[in-house]
């Protein structure tokens, strides 16, 4: 009995170790890894823009509306801008404004109650004009990129601003041109009765009245017609050393066909309505009487002018047409002055825009008193082995 006592506790021993080995051990669970603080979501802000995107000048409408966009791109994917706290990003809200005064009234207010802060637009003057009290009474900063018309600026509201010369400044270069370099001594002058085409009409007659110029006729069409015979005989029977245009390049072009067929070899001299490579494509071969103005610096001659044409050019896959790059620094103004605001509210936003100091691809833009350009340029170009030459900037 005593022998088996001793054993039996070691032979206990041995069963409990031989149990403790055929069970399976279960892993220590991993403590719960701390959460990562998210980062805010960015506050998403409203900017209008407005344009033709359909009828005859659909084309320049859609070239503004891409250099707006591009812009909104480009900042959204840096991330977005910061406004005191908050991180901003901005969603582009496109509009078809028709070139019609009355539409763009209509395209104002429906931005007003869409709650934007800063519209970018309208192309026309004539649509931009009747559009800006309606901003003005919202406190919603206007920029245009391409309205030239003075009475757009002339009205004294606090909101509106173009990044673009007036065409006071332009039709001074484009008659100031036709006597210097064209040698000319009368004009024809063909306007399309729109704020943009009779205004610069107007301006150009003035001036060249002053040079010494005489105007042996003084028509005028609209912006939707295409047959323009009967105005172009009677031109035609005045033989004016030149024909100038006020209007844009879906008239322009088939009155450049048209004065090809009946003879007339007088250049076409036009402003920046004009001044583009869609008219180049419509005209055809009679593109090459055209010579025309461009408000500001031409895009090739800026520091950062082959960098955003290059931009462009992979994003949309097409061309610059006029206004793009003027549209795309209206956007960054836009958001400089939030910046300098510390705020995205509207009235902030208009009180910051006269203190604007910005540097663009099209150079540095500040504003006025009235909400004009400062330092504003008019650049000249011709056709040329069926592409827009630079001829020469005015100041």
């Amino acid at each position: 009995m005593n022998h088996v006592l001793k054993i039996a506790p070691v032979a206990l021993v041995a069963a409990v170790a031989l149990a403790a080995c055929g069970k399976k051990e279960e892993p220590a669970k991993a403590a719960p890894a701390p959460a990562k603080a998210e980062a805010p979501a960015a506050t998403t802000v409203k900017i209008g823009h407005a344009a033709p995107l359909t009828g005859g000048i659909a084309h320049l409408g859609k070239d503004n509306e891409n250099g707006a966009r591009l812009a909104v791109d480009e900042i959204n994917a840096a991330g977005g801008i910061k406004v005191g706290d908050k991180t901003i990003k901005f969603e582009l809200v496109a509009e078809d404004d028709k070139a019609d005064p009355k539409e763009g009234t209509l395209v104002a207010q429906k931005f007003v109650d869409a709650g934007v802060v800063a519209v970018v637009g309208h192309l026309n003057s004539g649509v931009s004009i009747p559009a800006s009290k309606i901003y003005a009474d919202s406190n919603i900063t206007q920029i245009s990129p391409s309205s030239t018309d003075p009475n757009y600026t002339n009205q004294g509201f606090k909101t509106t601003f173009r990044v673009v010369a007036n065409d006071i400044q332009q039709g001074t270069v484009l008659a100031t041109y036709a006597a210097t370099e064209m040698k000319a001594k009368t004009v024809a002058i063909v306007d399309d009765r729109t704020a943009y085409g009779q205004g610069l009409a107007d301006v150009f007659e003035r001036v060249a009245k002053e040079k010494g110029l005489k105007v042996v006729a003084r028509e005028f069409t609209n912006d939707k017609a295409t047959d323009f015979n009967a105005i172009l005989t009677k031109i035609r029977g005045a033989r004016p050393d030149v024909v100038f245009w006020g209007g844009m390049d879906a008239t322009a072009a088939p009155a450049a066909q048209q004065m090809a067929q009946l003879g007339i070899k007088a250049p076409l001299l036009a402003g920046d309505g004009v001044c583009s490579p869609k008219f180049i494509e419509l005209a055809g071969d009679a593109a090459g009487r055209m010579t025309c103005s461009k408000p500001g610096e031409a895009v090739e001659q800026l520091a950062k002018g082959p960098e955003f044409v290059q931009k462009y050019k992979a994003k949309f896959n097409q061309d610059v047409q006029v206004y793009s790059p003027y549209s795309y620094d209206a956007v960054f103004v836009i958001a400089d002055a939030m910046k300098r605001a510390n705020s995205t509210d509207r009235a902030a936003i208009t009180a910051a825009m006269p203190q604007t100091n910005y540097n663009g691809v099209t150079g540095t833009i500040s504003f006025d008193e009235k909400g004009d350009i400062k330092g504003s340029a008019i650049s000249m170009f011709t056709v040329k082995d069926g592409k827009l030459s630079y001829i020469s900037t005015s100041r």
